[in-house]
């Protein structure tokens, strides 16, 4: 009986093994201990920690270098006066594993000679989901009492393969895409551009910021890509980077920003970082993404969402961008209401009696007078013309009265040195704006005092709060917030964001709006101001292309609006230097940049952007006859299907396939080529027929279509109903400048489009139920 019952511990024993070896095995030869779920497997070297393997297993994919020996996957910082001390894996004389269960291993290091702290030890996490191509990675430091930690780069991947024809698509606001990002990596080492240090060169992405979602991918669209995340619900600091050393080596991480505190003794991060194998383009890193984004209180509270935003907002069809007194702003947007027949809003910079970017926050009184000002604005609603108005929302000018009366220096963002972060944008006058620390309720208490006073005194509907979308790290003792990194900056513009609507008068329907676009800010502001379709203008033509990546997961939650698109050359500010004033302020720019801004246009149509047109006057209905036509019949036909360009979620477009052309690119803004030492003008290949496809609530599709072309073009697409979960027979519709009528039915699943797309035609394609 009792060899019965050893034989059957031994089974048990044995069957227990079996079980745990897929998952987690050290192999003799080469001392790696694996963790694998079937779809993902990783490699640690047993005696250090170092990640040497992570395998796709389905598609039999090894993203490491075989040459990488060693490489710490995190590295810390500790402030010392000095200068701080950076503690890596190699720090560390003690190194330990183990797995608690199959889909889970823990790492260890301890015992740091070159610390004082004798209790300091490193804790790593790293689960496998089940089922998927996907890893968490956590990170716990212990003992760190005494330690001013300042940063913290984990997880730290070196030595990614080089996937062949590489894209990296990255949600730098709207969102953009590299190809080929180690060529343009490599031309930074050698040509010494943007971050690049001594013989490394790196790309580096602040979140919450210009970052709009935690993710950027790497991958090759016909074999496989890396999805890289983190899903921190709350809005800490964070960086995605990646680098590229001497031996060209690339390297991603992920910097975190703890708050500062020399008496806690852990620190570990509220979130992880996930780092995954899939198999497409940003569209299905995206789609990835977005399962996760939507659960998240940012879209449960958004305010477009939840319908709290002002009714105009969402009626706005056209908006005028322009600058200067209510003569050359309201007056031409008055004027696009009555050509188009639609809801036009302004969005006024320059209104302020200061010197744009180096006289904020002296906005009051308007350049042109409080009493003209009230007037104009009563005139422009009278005709049903909303405008929000410009005010930075973290800049003050260091040589304005103000700053020294008010003694604003206190309140500004510090940095580890105590010094004030200030910048000088206004290349005409060379004065300096200092970012105002939001975590400082005199800062808070100031611009909601002049949103008030905008929006109640001066009779505006709405403030647009520049720079809006961006954190700062502070690092002023002083202030009522911790120290460096956290989540206080986001917490704060709540407060502000609350405040102002606490103060203003609803009878105006105030509209908060802000500069980008970030996830966080989903719950704080009524309209998001995204360039991107625009970038040509300001950053020229290069190996980047701008995407819809937020679109993609966050469109339904906030309405986007914006875009440089001008026929005019950028105007001058009145009060800047008389000498570098231009002859002609208001000159047409030439006619060969025509087929930019309707691109441009034809991207914010497609894309599910509210249309903008910057710089626009009255003649240009004449002058630029063609070109206006086309904003407002995209205008109109973008009206007519508000359920998939307001409402709608964003999904992949059929396969088309649409000629191009080499167009003229002006790079030109209102400082962008203006000193003579920037070349202003490219030559860029573009597409002359653009898509977006829409999913609207009632589960019908909507295909935008907009073509720049001269000619007309018989457009012939193919889509398979399951793909869009519709039903395998139904009716196709073309909604455009006519109306809406019926194109064809389809059955069996198959939807086939064919019909002739007239030059520079605009329709959205719906395909609905019989």
């Amino acid at each position: 009986m009792k060899n019965v019952k050893s034989v059957f511990l031994l089974l048990i024993f044995f069957g227990i093994i079996i079980f745990i070896l897929p998952a987690c095995n050290t192999e003799s030869e080469g001392q790696v201990v694996y963790l694998e779920n079937g779809k993902l497997k990783l490699g640690f070297d047993k005696n250090t920690g170092t990640l040497l393997v992570f395998e796709d297993l389905i598609n039999s994919h090894e993203f490491l270098e075989t040459n990488i020996t060693h490489c710490s996957l995190w590295e810390f910082d500790i402030l010392k006066p000095g200068g701080p001390e950076k503690i890596n894996m190699t720090a560390a004389t003690k190194f330990d594993l183990f797995s608690p269960n199959s889909s889970t291993l823990v790492l260890e290091w301890s015992d740091f000679p070159s610390l004082k702290n004798k209790k300091l030890k490193v804790v790593a996490t790293v689960n496998l989901e089940k089922d998927k191509a996907m890893s968490n990675w956590s990170m716990l430091l212990e003992g760190t009492k005494g330690m001013e930690i300042s940063q913290l780069a984990f997880p730290r991947i070196k030595g990614l393969k080089d996937m062949g024809d590489e894209y990296l698509a990255v949600p730098f606001w709207l969102g953009q895409l590299f190809h080929n990002p180690r060529e343009s990596l490599r031309e930074m080492q050698t040509e010494s551009l943007g971050q690049s240090v001594g013989k490394q060169a790196n790309y580096s992405f602040n979140y919450p910021g210009p970052l709009s979602l935690q993710l950027v991918a790497l991958y090759n669209p016909d074999t496989y890509g890396l999805y890289m995340a983190c899903n921190d619900t709350a809005g800490y600091s964070k960086s995605f980077s990646f680098s590229l050393d001497a031996d060209d080596n690339l390297t991603y991480e992920v910097i975190n920003y703890p708050a500062i505190d020399a008496n806690s003794d852990k620190y570990s991060p509220v979130y992880q970082a996930n780092i995954g194998s899939f198999k497409g383009d940003w569209m299905t890193a995206a789609a990835l993404y977005k399962e996760w984004g939507e659960k998240q209180l940012w879209c449960k509270n958004s305010r477009l969402d939840n319908d709290l935003i002002q009714p105009w907002l969402k009626e706005t069809a056209l908006w005028v961008w322009n600058r200067g007194k209510s003569e050359k702003v309201l007056v031409p947007a008055i004027d696009l209401k009555k050509r188009s027949g639609l809801p036009v809003s302004v969005f006024w910079h320059w209104w302020h009696g200061c010197s744009y970017d180096d006289g904020f926050p002296e906005y009051m009184p308007p350049r042109e007078g409080k009493e003209s000002f009230i007037a104009a604005m009563k005139k422009a609603n009278d005709n049903d013309v909303r405008a929000i108005v410009y005010m930075n929302s973290i800049q003050w000018g260091t040589e304005t009265q103000s700053w020294k009366d008010e003694n604003a220096e206190p309140y500004a963002v510090k940095d580890l040195g105590g010094n004030t972060r200030s910048h000088v944008y206004n290349i005409f006058t060379g004065k300096s704006l200092t970012n105002m620390c939001m975590g400082t309720k005199f800062w808070r208490n100031k611009y909601a005092s002049l949103s008030d006073s905008v929006v109640n005194t001066y009779h505006t509907n709405g403030v647009y709060m520049d720079q809006a979308c961006l954190s700062r790290k502070c690092y002023d003792k002083s202030h009522n917030h911790t120290r460096g990194g956290g989540n206080y900056w986001v917490k704060n513009y709540a407060e502000l964001t609350n405040m102002i609507r606490e103060k203003t008068d609803t009878i105006r329907q105030p509209v908060l709006a802000g500069e980008g676009c970030c996830e966080v800010w989903l719950p704080h502001l009524d309209a998001f101001l995204t360039l991107r379709v625009s970038m040509e203008r300001f950053a020229g033509v290069g190996s980047r292309e701008p995407i819809p990546f937020y679109t993609m997961v966050y469109h339904k939650y906030g309405v986007l609006y914006g875009n440089y698109s001008s026929l005019l050359v950028p105007p001058y500010d009145e009060l800047w230097p008389r000498e570098y004033a231009p002859k002609d302020p208001e000159a047409l720019l030439s006619e060969d940049f025509n087929k930019q801004y309707l691109m441009e246009q034809a991207r914010s149509f497609v894309w599910g952007s509210q249309p903008t047109i910057s710089n626009y006057r009255n003649f240009l209905a004449s002058k630029r006859k063609d070109e206006i036509d086309y904003l407002i019949e995209l205008a109109k036909v973008r009206y007519q299907g508000l359920k998939y360009l307001l409402h709608g979620e964003m999904l992949r477009s059929p396969e088309m396939s649409v000629p191009s052309e080499e167009i003229d690119i002006s790079r030109l803004s209102i400082y962008a080529g203006k000193t003579g030492g920037s070349v202003t003008v490219f030559k860029k290949e573009v597409p002359l027929i653009y898509s977006g496809t829409w999913k609207s609530d009632d589960n019908l599709l909507g295909i935008a279509i907009a073509s720049i072309s001269d000619n007309p073009f018989q457009l012939n697409f193919n889509l398979n109903s399951d793909d869009y979960e519709l039903p395998a027979k139904g009716d196709i519709y073309i909604i455009d400048i006519e109306g809406r009528r019926l194109l064809s039915s389809y059955s069996d699943k198959k939807v086939q489009v064919n019909f002739s797309l007239p030059p520079k035609g605009l329709c959205i394609v719906e395909i609905t139920p019989n």
